[in-house]
């Protein structure tokens, strides 16, 4: 929660461009350059913390109680009961947290937190223990400020992080949400910096939810620290409020991984504003969009209607699925919106919603939710449990504020999408493990699911990849469609006893690169090898003669490119599809402004008096990637800051990459500079991304237009 907060812009998101691979023929291998340091930034690596390898369940009373009297010990004792009691514990749910108003108004004489006696007679770790008791984990809330949000204004974390955690580690607490009010200012990275590095100390593993309410862009560096981060102000229990905060959190779907989350807040399911209709798109959309689902109503008087929506095993499903992929926008136009979430079993959710007010038909297929190339899928409707097939039409006449929401299931296997995919974000079709699961995105920690750590070979980290262990064996379906692999691999830095593997690629039967034996004091090695026609990508880790001990063996930055890039001809950059288009306030436009708001807010494109029909808008930090799948030769443009910025306002760098090749600067430009023309040679790229950052002073008016981008492409 938040309270009299300054008015401020509404941040859309940045999403971190899919970065690209260089066109390979033939099997090369290769050790490993340092990346050139004016690379755009990569996702910030999760914390190493084990926790939320799929997103928390649970509860949390703030929306049902606020501070009032209701909120005590007996409640939170009964939520516990009716977690076992009305099946929510079989369900996946965990978490029973309390919020905001545990505690006394002042420290003890010690500097300690003190639990309100008359709310909590027998303190804090006494229901921490009752929790404990009936199979579930407890969790509590501060704020990263000397005082909570509540107006009562009761002690914060600020400069007592580390007594703090190792008071809650020693009540039994293992979720803690952390706050955003009275901060005094501090640097938001600081602060929750700070309470992050005090639970690790603790030795306790406590899931670590920062809210931060998307102030400052916490996906960009909130996953170094915690488990999961507000992306938006607090919800509501209205359609309106609902409904706006899915719009805040949809575009940032790259950001959301195994170990760290975007939360979009707490469930409104069951307070009574809503209709059930309305609230079964809400937890459709938050399962959908890989959200936290903590239940926000009173699970001790709910209505069966409310339990239904809850307990819904196949919506779970969606929001629990292992691949860890938060489901992204296909389609809106006029309140008709698709959204589609990749499965980890080959196939996709797909959300149908309709925010009008009357009933309307929603429609989309198989190939736009990303599952084209089978010839028959299956759809079951995950609130009416009915079945059916299609060859690849999806649709459904979809109520007033209502969500039909399928799982579709291809007969056949399919291909991965058209571009630059990173493995670990694709379903494999097997996978054998010689010690513990694969692990996508970490090491092998040899255990259970999501015990590794950041993946890390002789020293270099990678946000992305596999961790396996010898001997190891990963498939992938190609189908024919894909062209290429780089990847990056070796002994990963925790096997501080040694270790040694071999790392070897197959196109269906043929052997294409082979890394020969790797051990743990090499550096990573670069293997890159030529896909075109394979039906099948084999990844396989055998061990270096002397046994498996030790052979913690990564997969990193594994980028597999498919599909054709644009056709022969000159192309307005505006009128191709991009992979992805992120701003760092309000969405990318096309043929348009930046107005920072809502889609479509800006006006014609304005440099320095000089107008452009054609080109993109955007706000730093920006990336607009487009795939080139090796046709494209080069491009021109225009570049500069928009006269909506005002004057001389803003300041900004736009840059061109083919691939991670930097291949344009502008240098510094503000509002009161000329068009700057750029030109790029692109060939033989496979991926160009669009970037511009601010030039270090800041966000403010830096309103970047790319204007009349001409692409060429043989």
């Amino acid at each position: 929660m938040f309270a009299e907060r300054r008015p401020r812009r509404t941040p859309s998101v940045m999403a971190v461009a899919t970065l690209c691979l260089a066109a390979s023929t033939a099997v090369v291998v290769q050790p490993v350059a340092a990346q050139p340091a004016s690379a755009a930034p990569a996702t910030a690596p999760t914390v190493d913390n084990g926790l939320a390898r799929t997103p928390p369940m649970g509860f949390n009373n703030w929306n049902s109680t606020h501070c009032r009297a209701e909120f005590d010990e007996a409640m939170v004792k009964g939520i516990a009961d009716a977690f076992v009691s009305q099946g929510l514990k079989d369900a996946g749910y965990t978490y029973v947290n309390i919020d905001d108003c545990w505690a006394l108004p002042n420290r003890d004489a010690s500097g300690n937190l003190v639990p309100d006696p008359a709310r909590f007679p027998n303190g804090i770790k006494a229901v921490a223990d009752y929790v404990h008791s009936k199979g579930l984990k407890f969790g509590l809330y501060s704020s990263a400020g000397t005082k909570t949000c509540d107006t009562q204004g009761f002690p914060g974390g600020l400069g007592h992080e580390q007594q703090d955690a190792n008071l809650w580690a020693s009540w039994g607490v293992d979720y803690l949400k952390y706050d955003n009010c009275n901060n005094t200012g501090v640097d938001a990275k600081q602060r929750y910096k700070a309470m992050g590095d005090a639970l690790k100390a603790t030795g306790r593993p406590i899931l670590y939810s920062i809210c931060e309410w998307g102030e400052n862009q916490p996906w960009n560096w909130a996953s170094q620290y915690g488990n999961a981060w507000r992306t938006t102000g607090d919800i509501s229990d209205s359609w309106s409020s609902m409904i706006g905060i899915a719009h805040q959190n949809q575009p940032l779907a790259p950001y959301a991984k195994p170990g760290g989350w975007n939360d979009p807040d707490m469930l409104e399911v069951g307070n009574g504003g809503m209709t059930d209709t309305e609230y079964r798109t809400h937890f459709s959309l938050w399962a959908q969009m890989a959200a936290p689902l903590l239940i926000g109503s009173d699970l001790r008087n709910v209505s069966s209607a409310t339990l239904d929506i809850l307990r819904n095993s196949d919506v779970i499903a969606v929001d629990q699925d292992t691949l860890g992929r938060q489901g992204t926008v296909v389609s809106s136009s006029g309140g008709l919106v698709v959204m589609s979430k990749p499965l980890a079993d080959g196939g996709r959710s797909v959300t149908l919603t309709n925010e009008n007010t009357t009933t309307r038909t929603v429609s989309t297929t198989a190939e736009a939710v990303g599952l084209g190339g089978a010839t028959s899928y299956s759809l079951k409707d995950l609130w009416s449990k009915q079945t059916s097939t299609t060859t690849g039409a999806i649709s459904a006449s979809v109520p007033a504020h209502g969500t039909v929401m399928y799982r579709v299931t291809p007969g056949t296997p399919v291909p991965p999408p058209t571009g630059v995919n990173q493995l670990g974000d694709l379903p494999w079709t097997s996978a054998a493990n010689g010690w513990g699961p694969v692990e996508r995105d970490l090491s092998n920690g040899e255990q259970a699911a999501g015990d590794g750590r950041t993946l890390t070979i002789n020293g270099t980290t990678y946000t992305k990849g596999l961790g396996t262990h010898a001997s190891s064996d990963i498939t992938y379906y190609l189908g024919g469609a894909c062209t290429s692999l780089r990847v990056d691999v070796g002994v990963d830095d925790e096997s501080t006893k040694g270790g040694s593997v071999g790392f070897q690629l197959y196109r269906d039967a043929t052997k294409v690169a082979d890394s020969g034996v790797r051990t743990a004091s090499d550096p990573p090695l670069r293997l890159t090898a030529d896909l075109t026609g394979g039906t099948k990508l084999r990844l396989v880790v055998t061990d270096g003669g002397d046994g498996i001990a030790y052979d913690h063996a990564d997969w990193a930055d594994a980028r597999l490119a498919c599909g054709s890039g644009p056709a022969a001809g000159t192309h307005a950059l505006s009128d191709l599809p991009w992979s992805s288009a992120t701003g760092g306030w309000g969405p990318v436009e096309r043929d348009r402004s930046n107005g920072e708001q809502a889609a479509g807010d800006g006006h014609t494109l304005t440099i320095n008096g000089t107008t452009y029909a054609k080109g993109l808008g955007t706000h730093a930090a920006s990336t607009v990637a487009y795939y080139l799948g090796g046709s494209c030769s080069g491009l021109t443009v225009s570049v500069g800051v928009d006269d909506e910025a005002g004057g001389s306002n803003g300041s900004v760098v736009f840059r061109l990459y083919r691939d991670d090749t930097l291949v344009a600067d502008s240098g510094r430009m503000t509002g009161a500079d000329a068009a700057k023309p750029l030109s790029a040679d692109l060939t033989g790229g496979l991926e160009l991304r669009l970037v511009v950052t601010d030039s270090g002073d800041g966000i403010n008016y830096d309103h970047a237009d790319w204007a009349g981008p001409r692409l060429a492409c043989a």
